[in-house]
């Protein structure tokens, strides 16, 4: 199959678009304004449910949808392209917009922009003591965009948030400089987009300068979902699955840190004949995603996609709660239900798909697990632990909340018991030096 991408440019060529209502395509044409917007072939052809469009979630995370923004927000666009407003005007207007959905939450920006020699970085991040975030410029982009991704904005043109390394011998520098480093992942955008070439450029700068302490190569990626073809007939697949084979050859362990949101994405021959020739190569594939309104908001579909994960060698990572951020309206669930979700869907599989953990928040402090819902004197409280931190000693030291039953994200949420603040927030957060 040959890649073919639709944007806002072009998507009017998607001819299963021609059986929807027109206000869908206006609606694609405003929110696509705002968010980024880019799907392809495969997505459209092979995984959407065309006859259930307004109901499937791969539509739901392909396509925008007026759903996706405050009200305001798209009246306003959708105002201007109707009265035929100049691009400027446009532009403008949409700028704002952008500025007020949280475009780079949890302090990417100001807080995980590591310093080397007295000068920041940009292009690599370092908010966990274990591991270092690269982001190749060459990567920054994805075989389709999901709509609700938190780093949206690096698709955009946002001026000053876009996050991309251009040397790869800056990162190797800084490797060099901190030895509690073990993990570089690499991350975008989707890293799988760049041709064989330019990733081996990175790869190679690890294998044969890299220090010692390195001991796994993770690689952040929605090919398998959006484009499984990139491991089976592209033109540099071979060469692709050989750099794999160099990484796990020469003692470094691969991970495949896939981004699965649904089980459908797992359906294809595809997909199955993807994650086998990626085994092949000595790689591990693990799985994250968010849980997701409109898209996998049920026990029913995370208890069958883990299990459909084991089935076929993947290792259950993650259930994330969607960033406040973006399209998030659209998206978020209460964190009471996300844990929900999570405990029924985790006490009905097997053992080997309970490494998955969750729910959790990547937040301005780290990773905040949901831990439970305990009654405490006849009072119920939400219990949380931390299972990543900017600092190593806040890590699994549990923690309380008052309930609340609509709180979406930590910042909603109360501590408990009278306190005024989590044990977090009474340390000052400072960007990693």
């Amino acid at each position: 199959m040959q890649y073919r991408p639709y944007t806002l440019k072009n998507y009017q060529k998607i001819s299963k678009l021609k059986s929807l209502p027109e206000t869908a395509s206006f609606d694609m044409n405003v929110v696509g304004r705002v968010l980024p917007f880019k799907t392809n072939n495969y997505v459209v052809d092979e995984l959407i449910d065309w006859d259930n469009y307004d109901k499937d979630p791969l539509f739901a995370i392909n396509f925008p949808q007026k759903r996706l923004l405050e009200p305001e927000h798209f009246e306003l666009v959708s105002g201007l392209l109707e009265s035929g407003a100049d691009t400027g005007t446009i532009d403008r207007t949409v700028d704002e917009i952008r500025q007020g959905l949280n475009p780079h939450p949890a302090g990417q920006l100001d807080f995980n922009v590591p310093v080397l020699a007295g000068n920041k970085v940009s292009g690599i991040q370092h908010k966990y003591k274990e591991t270092m975030l690269v982001f190749p410029a060459q990567g920054q982009t994805c075989h389709a965009y999901c709509t609700f991704c938190f780093r949206w904005p690096q698709f955009t043109g946002m001026s000053g948030h876009k996050i991309a390394l251009k040397q790869s011998d800056i990162f190797i520098e800084y490797l060099k400089h901190h030895p509690e480093i073990t993990d570089v992942l690499f991350t975008g955008g989707d890293p799988m987009t760049m041709s064989a070439g330019r990733l081996e450029v990175y790869i190679n700068a690890l294998l044969e300068s890299g220090p010692s302490n390195l001991r796994t190569i993770r690689i952040g990626t929605k090919s398998l979902s959006y484009w499984p073809y990139r491991y089976l007939t592209d033109n540099d697949s071979e060469k692709i699955l050989e750099l794999f084979r160099k990484i796990t050859d020469s003692g470094l362990h691969l991970s495949i840190m896939a981004h699965i949101n649904h089980y459908r994405e797992m359906s294809t021959d595809a997909f199955r004949e993807a994650v086998k020739r990626i085994q092949q190569t000595g790689a591990v594939i693990r799985s994250q995603s968010p849980v997701l309104k409109n898209v996998n908001d049920s026990s029913d579909i995370w208890e069958k996609m883990w299990i459909d994960q084991v089935n076929l060698g993947i290792i259950p990572y993650y259930m994330f709660i969607p960033r406040d951020t973006g399209s998030h309206i659209f998206f978020s669930i209460p964190l009471i239900k996300a844990y929900d979700i999570f405990r029924k869907a985790f006490s009905r599989v097997s053992g080997l798909a309970r490494t998955v953990r969750g729910p959790s928040m990547s937040a301005l402090p780290g990773k905040i697990k949901i831990d439970g819902i305990p009654d405490i004197n006849g009072k119920k409280y939400i219990a949380m632990s931390l299972i990543q931190g900017r600092s190593p000693d806040w890590v699994k030291k549990p923690f309380f909340a008052e309930y609340d039953e609509n709180a979406c994200w930590i910042n909603e949420l109360k501590p408990a018991f009278g306190e005024t603040s989590f044990f977090f927030e009474r340390d000052e957060f400072k960007s990693v030096d």
